[in-house]
């Protein structure tokens, strides 16, 4: 993925003052919207992105409700949404569940979600008959309400795929998962995907690498990349061995620049989760 108008920054002399380029970044016009530059052309699917804030009295059984529920709702043929992973944080912000999901059609599919789920809400008002088809969300309806009363706070975005990151597919653990998040520069996320387009390759050895991510719906250039590893020590030694790899410290020195700020996550996934 090569953009014209980026190569230009990815060609400055390195002697260039860094800390200038901090505070004086010229964005080139665009004639494109970046999701149809960087995103995946081959698939149209949505991703949501959960991060729940729960009552630290209430994460066990907060686990336990989510381990019944979302299964169901997974496997549901009438649910066009599919689980791709659920974790606990372990590090970073604690008491906090992070879930996401695949809407595969895109916004179709997750316009066609919440209208069962608004058609369900009218039923269970009018105490209705449910059929078939609406058991799940009856289900799922309650499940709302009752989790609401274990929560502190909640956010979600609505992100698409970086078109040269994997894709997220269930895999066997254990591992255990971080989700860096980098919240960009406005005007700035066409020359993060050219630089990323690039640094990806030095982070395929391990098959470390699970799917990147941004933002199109919820806080604006928001970045998010999630990897596995089999544990801590295995994340710090991956880590390093990019740094011996040539191009890969040019590539950052470009791209913090980019940055406004960042968060690393370390999660463990919940047994239900397709991502182990």
């Amino acid at each position: 993925l090569i953009c014209r108008g980026l190569v230009s920054s990815a060609g400055r002399p390195r002697e260039d003052s860094w800390l200038k380029s901090l505070f004086v970044r010229k964005v080139d016009p665009r004639k494109d919207a970046h999701s149809n530059l960087l995103a995946k052309r081959e698939t149209s699917s949505l991703y949501k992105l959960q991060i729940h804030n729960v009552k630290p009295e209430c994460l066990d059984a907060y686990n336990k409700l989510c381990q019944e529920v979302l299964p169901k709702i997974h496997e549901e043929k009438h649910y066009p949404c599919a689980l791709v992973g659920t974790w606990n944080t372990w590090y970073g912000e604690q008491d906090q569940a992070v879930h996401l999901w695949r809407y595969e059609g895109g916004y179709p599919a997750l316009n066609e979600v919440m209208s069962k789920l608004l058609s369900c809400l009218l039923l269970l008002k009018q105490n209705t008959h449910f059929d078939n088809d609406h058991v799940v969300f009856k289900e799922f309806t309650e499940f709302r309400k009752e989790r609401g009363n274990m929560l502190l706070s909640r956010k979600n975005q609505l992100l698409l795929e970086f078109s040269f990151w994997n894709e997220p597919v269930p895999r066997e653990g254990p591992n255990i998962y971080e989700l860096r998040s980098y919240q960009l520069r406005p005007g700035t996320m066409i020359e993060w995907g050219n630089y990323w387009a690039r640094a990806i390759r030095f982070r395929q050895d391990k098959n470390e690498a699970v799917g990147g991510f941004f933002s199109q719906i919820g806080q604006l250039y928001m970045v998010h990349h999630l990897w596995a590893y089999k544990d801590l020590q295995t994340r710090e030694d991956i880590r390093n061995a990019a740094w011996h790899k040539p191009g890969w410290d040019e590539l950052v020195y470009y791209t913090v620049p980019l940055i406004q700020e960042m968060e690393s996550r370390i999660m463990i996934p919940l047994k239900i989760s397709p991502l182990q």
